[in-house]
């Protein structure tokens, strides 16, 4: 199995839930043995302490504001969590290997991460609830799909996490021009309601 690819899955996926990827990890290592899986992330308090997680995280994510606040907190974790998946999937490698999939590993959690939270920023702006927990099953989805996909087939599912990586940058950049457009013309009329 391609590391680099397995890690870039991992990265982007940790970036939008690190729990549930260090549950699909550890659960087919357990179930499949996949000998690029460290076996540290099939330890039953690994999978109980991840399991806990995502369930909390699974919750806070329906909520509006309450998920962007559980994405404030996971700033920190994500990319954390993809760095350290790097580096164990690095396995025995020399220290430079294990260095660059940290990097990778840590660096495209953090850009999903950002992606997915000013998402969800944006999506609070509705008043309605629906779209947080369409938004929060379509995610859980996607990361469950990238990563158990990334087990048989490393480079496509490199591939199709690098596009949702573009896809999420590129939809967080548009979202981000509007709202400095919208905040641009509000503050423009704010002078002349202050005056009349």
């Amino acid at each position: 199995m391609d590391a680099l690819a397995l890690t870039f899955s991992s990265g982007w996926a940790s970036g939008i839930n690190s729990y549930l990827v260090v549950l699909v990890l550890g659960i087919a290592d357990r179930v499949g043995s996949f000998d690029e899986i460290p076996d540290v992330l099939a330890r039953w308090d690994v999978l109980a302490a991840a399991g806990f997680l995502y369930a909390m995280e699974f919750i806070a994510d329906k909520i509006p504001y309450i998920d962007s606040t559980w994405d404030a907190v996971s700033t920190a974790i994500r990319p954390t969590a993809g760095a350290v998946i790097g580096v164990l999937l690095a396995g025995d490698a020399s220290s430079l290997d294990q260095a660059v999939l940290g990097v990778v590993g840590g660096g495209t959690a953090l850009l999903s991460h950002l992606a997915k939270a000013g998402g969800r920023l944006a999506l609070n702006s509705s008043p309605e609830p629906v779209t947080n927990v369409v938004a929060s099953i379509t995610e859980d989805a996607a990361v469950l799909g990238v990563v158990w996909f990334s087990l048989q087939h490393p480079q496509a599912a490199a591939a199709i996490a690098g596009v949702l990586l573009l896809v999420g940058l590129v939809v967080l950049f548009l979202v981000g021009r509007l709202v400095r457009r919208g905040w641009r013309r509000w503050r423009q009329k704010q002078p002349l309601r202050q005056a009349a």
